[in-house]
């Protein structure tokens, strides 16, 4: 079996890049893979973070490569040290995505590819000389963010490597639009539709005082990337006011939103929340929302 070896990605990679990616897509979210032009060009620039994507300096796509078969792949950032980064990202790097593929009989080096690609992202974030390594599973689809749990070879690799998760993890919640609630809004309760921070905002009112809004966001395929998201939406927010907590306002407005969500041909609707928040979580199950995957977000490189 030929070593592997680690090399800069190329242009004639994007098939096998694109393959790989979707391979662990598919891990998290059902129904839900990107095109070839939707990854080539997030390694140019990630127009959905339009905060920090203004402070990357620099990036870099490394590829692990055995038999000519592309095993492995990463995206490194490094952002700028001015005064208008944030203080987290000043002089940072960062691995911004990791996939590889899982050890298996026909691959029995996969692992150590898996490892000599990261140690190469390693040798790059010194080079950088940046003054914190950050690590992070973002792969330019929809739901995908932070290291999911369906993905123990690569939390495998960043542990060998000395990456820690430092951070929170996030519960993602998968509804069928047909099976979320189906109440009224409830006596004298209307609902208005405006355009939300999120997405589309439903806000219920009695008389003239909000009681609560949701906002469902159903743009999670745009066209130009052509990702095949077809049919899903996720909340972008859910607020209930405290007077209004325990009322099952939250039901009336995800019914209001299925509403909706069925006239823009939209079948599945994500949630997430904090791990810690049970009541939360426990009030999305019971309004038909079942677990689809814990993802721990923040992750730092503390070698030894």
């Amino acid at each position: 079996m030929p070593v592997p070896s680690v090399r800069p990605f190329r242009r004639d990679d994007r098939d096998q890049l694109t393959d790989l990616v979707n391979r662990h897509v598919a891990a998290v979210v059902p129904g839900v893979s990107v095109s070839v032009n939707t990854v080539v060009g997030a390694l140019e620039r990630q127009p959905d973070e339009f905060i920090t994507d203004p402070w990357v300096a620099e990036r870099v796509t490394l590829v692990a490569e055995q038999r000519r078969s592309v095993v492995a792949a990463a995206h490194l950032l490094r952002y700028r040290d001015g005064a208008e980064v944030g203080d987290a990202y000043r002089d940072a790097g960062a691995v911004d995505w990791f996939v590889c593929a899982p050890p298996a009989s026909f691959l029995p080096d996969a692992e150590d590819a898996a490892d000599l690609l990261m140690n190469a992202c390693l040798a790059q974030l010194a080079r950088w000389r940046v003054r914190v390594r950050y690590a992070d599973g973002a792969l330019p689809a929809p739901v995908v963010h932070g290291l999911p749990r369906n993905w123990p070879h690569v939390r495998a690799v960043y542990e060998r490597a000395g990456f820690r998760h430092v951070g929170d993890t996030q519960v993602v919640l998968l509804a069928r639009v047909a099976g979320l609630p189906d109440v009224p809004p409830g006596p004298g309760v209307t609902v208005e539709r405006t355009v939300g921070e999120c997405g589309t905002r439903l806000t219920a009112y009695a008389g003239e005082r909000a009681l609560g809004f949701i906002e469902v966001d159903t743009a999670l395929a745009r066209p130009e990337r052509h990702v095949r998201a077809a049919g899903l939406a996720d909340i972008g927010n859910l607020h209930v006011e405290p007077g209004e907590r325990g009322t099952g306002l939250e039901h009336r407005l995800l019914a209001r939103a299925a509403d909706w969500l069925a006239l823009c041909g939209v079948d599945r609707l994500v949630a997430y929340e904090a791990e810690t928040d049970l009541a939360a979580i426990g009030e999305l199950t019971r309004c038909g929302f079942t677990e689809l995957a814990r993802t721990d977000r923040g992750w730092t490189h503390r070698p030894g």
